[in-house]
């Protein structure tokens, strides 16, 4: 009797751990339609005031994000080999999500070419962003940081349609 009511209850315990499993879907998300396309931060405000600032140039494509990082400096924060004259670049990409009105981005820093970047100057690891849509219309996108609280005001410089890739 006691048997019995054990394979009743693994089947149950089965049976119920099975139906509360989400099995995700083998292709990518497809974003957020405001975001899709290549963005541009032409320019910063008040750049010639400030010790150091960054310049971003992003491309959303369905949920996921690229993004290239031009670091201008005029204290050298690094070693003297990498400081290259206070003007350097990174990159990193991953996935985003938007919540309401924020936008985050969670991903790697890379190798230009998108490939994982695991040693080398400046930032490795995780790329862990998070910004304060301040406002979006057709063409341009103002974000804030929520780690500085500086302005990142970019332009739609090319229109992607999103077209998800299998994982």
């Amino acid at each position: 009797m006691l048997g019995m009511w054990r394979s009743v209850f693994y089947l149950l315990l089965i049976v119920g751990l099975s139906a509360s499993c989400k099995r995700l879907p083998d292709v990518q998300g497809k974003g957020e339609a405001f975001l899709q396309g290549v963005w541009n931060q032409d320019s910063i405000a008040n750049a010639d005031k400030l010790l150091n600032y960054t310049q971003h140039k992003f491309k959303f494509t369905c949920d996921s994000f690229y993004v290239d990082l031009t670091t201008y400096s005029k204290v050298n924060y690094h070693a003297d080999s990498c400081f290259n004259g206070g003007v350097w670049k990174e990159y990193a990409k991953g996935v985003y999500e938007v919540r309401g009105d924020s936008l985050f981005l969670e991903g790697t820093y890379t190798k230009a070419n998108y490939k994982q970047k695991v040693s080398g100057c400046y930032q490795i690891g995780r790329y862990l962003k998070a910004f304060y849509i301040k406002s979006s219309e057709p063409g341009k996108l103002n974000l804030v940081s929520l780690g500085n609280q500086r302005a990142c005001d970019l332009v739609l410089k090319e229109s992607i349609i999103c077209t998800p890739k299998a994982l």
